[in-house]
């Protein structure tokens, strides 16, 4: 939607002032969000009332399109194709006049070209932008991709497997369009990993989203080599070697972007597993303002990640978004003043004007062989995918102490874990103290879904688990998702961050000298104010963000 046109209408009204107008400005060419959500963000009004006053300076109605699902003879009124390409959907047909929401309704030239592609007396009417596009969503790809599904898995039983050649089995056109089928419906379902899972009996396909895994419909188990084999030659990877984990990737052009894949085939007793990861080049563009990080982390990391030399470490277990959190911290330093170059093991994501070498332990490309390099290339700053050994580790205290700001990630429990972490690896704890700015300790956990949320008593053992007794809670409510059809029944939808951050002020600096132990650190940091994982889960369960059992899970 024209962001312009949007901002004009809220200030001839005055609901939003000239500073916000012009903040949501500066961020509109950058921002993944819709200028709708960038000017929610700014605390003005809600998205509601800006498409009440957009509505109202076009002269036309306006309406709430949430979990609307017109007749089937409404829909069949606008092709699916049409209103992909126009970004429209039916609302309502009076025998006459058909009624349609765009998701753009200030573009004139969609509105008059629709019009005349269906030769349909037409009236427009205004929804909120990303109703409208949750509502094509719904109305055709899903439904259009569970008939497709349904057909194809038809087609797969009637498949007979010759002696033939493999490969061209696995280019066969069910084959193909099956795998097109469930890679497109993974990413309508926003998963971040996708299994091909043989057994004796069956062949599993199931897709992680929100960190929880859901099955799909399996085709028959005959043709998982066949579905694997496909999968592999996407890839670029050797269809008849399948004694070895081998490691690829490939980028398709799925609902109008790009996605990349990063593919993992695992040898098993029935077969190869193959585990796809998604990397959505979208979450590049995250800054560390979309983060979600309480205001005195983002205020102490945005301090941390300009300074001219040290080590900022981001730790936590596996799938709690620490290549996101240093992502979001390279896109704020990467600027034409500043080298900046990242050893990773893959490279996820390529991000314009960052140097990127993947790591390749099979050919001796190790981490701290490559950090080695990096340091005769004239860097500014420098990103380590992971600290794996001593030497990468004691590298990177040298690169820190030579004038280098260094990223990098450690998996640990908590954050002051990482510190004994680097000690224990072998490295002098005075240079660890001398090079180390800050450690973000992190989680990812699910957020309860907004069009579920509803408020409960959790029961005392609930409460009892965290550590909280009756009086602690006072009056303070408690939320949970009821489950409906926006979140598949789980009463959640989407994830957040749980953050603690260890800060290197100089007592800690001290301790580490005096290789205190983890359980000490710990305590000298909460004494200096550092509010814990479990402390922040306490913060996000009262604002109603998340539930108990969530944080119970993660901290």
């Amino acid at each position: 939607m024209n962001s312009e046109y949007v901002l004009n209408i809220l200030q001839e009204r005055q609901l939003i002032t000239d500073e916000q107008a012009n903040t949501v400005r500066s961020q509109v060419a950058d921002s993944s969000k819709d200028v709708a959500q960038l000017i929610v963000d700014t605390g003005a009004i809600d998205r509601n009332t800006i498409f009440y006053y957009v509505a109202e300076s076009l002269g036309l109605d306006h309406v709430d399109l949430k979990g609307h699902t017109p007749p089937a003879e409404v829909i069949s009124a606008i092709p699916a194709a049409t209103a992909r390409l126009y970004k429209a959907v039916p609302v309502s047909y009076d025998g006459h006049t058909l009624t349609v929401a765009l998701a753009d309704p200030s573009d004139h030239q969609a509105s008059e070209e629709i019009g005349f592609a269906l030769s349909q007396e037409m009236k427009f009417c205004v929804a909120d932008s990303k109703q409208v596009l949750d509502a094509i969503e719904r109305i055709y790809v899903a439904g259009e991709g569970t008939g497709q599904m349904n057909d194809i898995l038809g087609q797969l039983k009637s498949i007979a497997l010759s002696d033939g050649d493999e490969e061209s089995e696995a280019n066969s056109a069910p084959i193909v369009r099956y795998i097109d089928l469930v890679l497109e419906q993974a990413m309508r379902e926003q998963a971040s990993d996708i299994h091909f899972e043989p057994f004796e009996d069956e062949f599993k396909i199931r897709y992680r989203v929100d960190g929880a895994l859901y099955e799909m419909s399996p085709p028959p188990a005959h043709l998982s080599n066949t579905i694997i084999s496909r999968i592999k030659v996407m890839s670029n990877l050797n269809i008849a070697e399948r004694r070895i984990p081998q490691d690829g990737r490939m980028v398709l052009s799925l609902a109008d972007k790009d996605v990349d894949f990063r593919v993992s085939t695992l040898p098993t007793a029935h077969g190869e597993s193959v585990v796809l990861r998604v990397l959505d080049r979208s979450s590049v563009s995250l800054n560390l303002e979309n983060l979600g990080l309480p205001s005195e982390l983002n205020e102490y990391i945005e301090e941390t990640i300009v300074k001219p030399n040290g080590i900022f470490i981001c730790t936590g277990p596996t799938g709690a978004g620490k290549t996101t959190t240093l992502y979001a911290c390279l896109r704020e330093i990467n600027t034409i003043d500043s080298k900046l170059l990242t050893a990773e093991d893959p490279v996820e994501y390529d991000v314009e004007g960052i140097i990127q070498v993947p790591v390749n332990e099979s050919i001796g490309l190790t981490f701290s062989r490559v950090l080695r390099a990096f340091l005769r290339q004239d860097p500014d700053r420098i990103l380590v995918g992971e600290m794996r050994d001593v030497e990468t580790a004691q590298i990177a205290i040298q690169a820190s102490l030579t004038g280098h700001l260094v990223f990098s990630t450690l998996h640990t429990n908590d954050a002051p874990g990482a510190v004994t972490r680097l000690v224990d690896m072998g490295c002098e704890p005075f240079l660890v103290a001398a090079s180390l700015e800050g450690v973000l300790g992190q989680r990812l956990l699910r957020t309860i879904c907004d069009d579920c949320r509803q408020p409960y008593e959790p029961s005392a053992a609930l409460l009892g688990e965290l550590g909280l007794s009756p009086e602690d809670i006072g009056d303070k409510s408690f939320f949970t998702g009821g489950g409906c059809e926006e979140c598949g029944g789980s009463g959640y939808r989407g994830r957040q961050g749980l953050f603690e951050l260890l800060d290197i002020s100089e007592p800690i600096a001290e301790m580490i000298t005096d290789r205190a132990p983890t359980v000490v650190l710990r305590q000298k940091a909460i004494e200096l104010g550092m509010t814990t994982l479990r402390e922040d889960g306490l913060r996000n369960i009262y604002e109603g963000n998340t539930t108990i059992e969530e944080v119970l899970k993660y901290t």
